[in-house]
C-alpha cells in the first residue's frame, strides 16, 4: 500500500516538475515570435494538460492548480484566436499575453508550494522511522537544505512550522541511536534554516540543545555549523556557549589529533574572539587558549605572517602609475597572506585572536587594553625563547601584517 502510494506521488511529482518548467518557461516568454500553440512552452502546458487534470483530480491540495491550468487554456485559445494588426487587435493581445504571464507564474507558485509540502511531509516521516534507509534521510535532508537556502518564503516557513521540522531535525540531532553521518547533515539543515529566517529560528536555536550537541560531538562540520551560527546569531550564542560551560571543550579540540578539527576550531575561536564578551574571553583564557595558541604557532603548519618566507612580495618598479600602486600593492599583500595561510592556517594565530579581540563587537575600550596585556603575561609564560616571544609580541602590539 505504502509503495503504491509512493510511486504515485512520483508520478504527480514528475507531472508537476514539468508542468512547473513549461509554466516558467511561458510567464519569462509570454510574447514569443509565435503567438500560438507552436510555442515550445504552450505545447509543453496543452500536453501535458490531459495528463495533468487525471492527476490533479485525485489530490484536494491541487484543486486551485487545475482551476488555473484551465484558465491558462482559455487565454492560449483566445491568445491564438486574435489575428489582425489593428490597434485593438494589438491591445487584445498585449492583454491577453500579460495574463498569460501573471496565470502562469501562479501555476509555478502553486506547484512549487505542493512539491514542498510533499517534501516537508515525507522529510518528517521518513526522519521520524528508525528503521528508514539512512540513504533516503540524507536524500531528503539535502533536497530540503537546498530547497530553503534558496531565500525566504514565507509559504514555505508556514509548512515548517505547522510541521514542526526544526523540533523532528534537534531530535535526530540528539538522538544517540542516528548515524553520525546523518546527525551531521541534520547540523547543516539546522544552519540553512537559521539563515533563512533569523527572526524565528535563532530562538529555537537559543533554547534547544543543539550548541551543546554540536561541541559534544566535536567533528569538523558540526564546529563548522557551530562557527557559521556565531557568525549569524553573534554576541547571544557566545554567551549561551558560555553559560553552558562549553567553552574548555571547545578550547580543548585545539588539542584534537585532526588537522581539520584544530583548523575549524581555531576559526571557530576566533569568531568568539570578535562577538563575545568579557566573561567568554576570560573563559578562553583560563583553560589555556594562549598556550596552545603559541604552540599551534610553532608547529609545522604554523608560522608568522611577519615574515613569509618563500612569499615575498615581488619587487615593483620604480616607476609611480598615478592613482593605482597603493590598491594594487594592498591587493598583493592580501593575496600572499591568503596563499599563506592556506598551507599554514596556524600562522601568527595569537596575533589574529588579539587582533579580533581589539576590533570585535563584544568588548569595551578597557577591557580591550586590559586582555591584550594579559594576552602578552600569557605568551611570555609560554614561550621556549626571547626570539620567538619577541616575534609574537610585535605582532600583538603592532599587528601580524608584513
Amino acid at each position: 500500500m505504502e509503495e503504491a502510494r509512493n510511486e504515485e506521488n512520483h508520478q504527480v511529482l514528475k507531472v508537476l516538475e514539468a508542468l512547473k518548467q513549461a509554466s516558467q518557461d511561458l510567464h519569462n516568454n509570454p510574447t514569443s515570435k509565435n503567438h500560438n500553440s507552436n510555442s515550445p512552452a504552450i505545447k509543453a502546458l496543452l500536453e501535458l494538460q490531459t495528463e495533468a487534470d487525471n492527476i490533479l483530480s485525485n489530490d484536494p491540495n491541487l484543486s486551485n492548480l487545475s482551476n488555473q491550468i484551465s484558465i491558462l487554456k482559455t487565454l492560449i485559445n483566445k491568445l491564438n484566436s486574435s489575428h489582425g494588426h489593428s490597434f485593438s487587435s494589438f491591445l487584445h493581445r498585449r492583454v491577453n499575453s500579460f495574463e498569460i504571464s501573471r496565470v502562469a507564474s501562479s501555476i509555478e507558485t502553486e506547484i512549487q508550494a505542493w512539491i514542498d509540502r510533499e517534501n516537508i511531509e515525507n522529510l518528517v516521516k521518513c526522519l521520524r522511522e528508525d528503521s528508514a534507509d539512512e540513504e533516503e534521510k540524507i536524500k531528503l535532508l539535502t533536497k530540503f537544505e537546498e530547497r530553503v537556502s534558496q531565500g525566504f518564503n514565507l509559504d514555505l516557513q508556514d509548512m515548517v512550522l505547522k510541521s514542526k521540522v526544526f523540533s523532528v531535525l534537534e531530535s535526530v540531532l540528539c538522538s544517540l541511536n542516528c548515524s553520525k553521518r546523518i546527525r551531521e547533515r541534520v547540523a547543516f539543515v539546522i544552519s540553512a534554516l537559521v539563515q533563512f529566517n533569523k527572526d524565528v529560528f535563532v530562538g529555537e536555536v537559543l533554547m534547544g540543545c543543539t550548541v551543546k550537541v554540536l561541541i559534544s560531538m566535536a567533528s569538523s562540520c558540526t564546529i563548522q555549523v557551530l562557527c557559521s551560527l556565531i557568525r549569524s546569531i553573534k554576541s547571544p550564542l557566545v554567551d549561551e556557549i558560555e553559560s553552558n560551560g562549553a567553552i574548555p571543550k571547545l578550547i580543548n579540540l585545539l588539542d584534537s589529533k585532526e588537522v581539520s578539527i584544530k583548523v575549524i576550531t581555531l576559526d571557530c575561536v576566533l569568531e568568539i574572539g570578535y562577538f563575545g564578551r568579557k566573561e567568554a574571553i576570560e573563559a578562553m583564557l583560563e583553560v589555556g587558549l594562549v598556550k596552545k595558541l603559541v604552540e599551534l604557532q610553532r608547529s609545522e603548519l604554523g608560522g608568522d605572517l611577519i615574515d613569509m618566507s618563500g612569499y615575498e612580495e615581488e619587487k615593483e618598479s620604480n616607476e609611480v602609475c598615478v592613482g593605482g600602486v597603493e590598491m594594487k600593492s594592498k591587493g598583493k599583500k592580501e593575496s600572499r597572506e591568503k596563499r599563506f595561510l592556506q598551507k599554514h592556517p596556524f600562522a601568527s594565530c595569537v596575533a589574529r585572536f588579539a587582533v579580533q579581540l581589539e576590533v570585535g563587537e563584544g568588548l569595551r575600550q578597557r577591557e580591550r587594553r586590559a586582555f591584550k596585556q594579559e594576552i602578552v603575561k600569557r605568551v611570555r609564560e609560554a614561550c621556549v625563547s626571547d626570539a620567538e616571544f619577541a616575534t609574537i609580541v610585535a605582532e600583538v602590539l603592532w599587528g601580524s601584517s608584513p
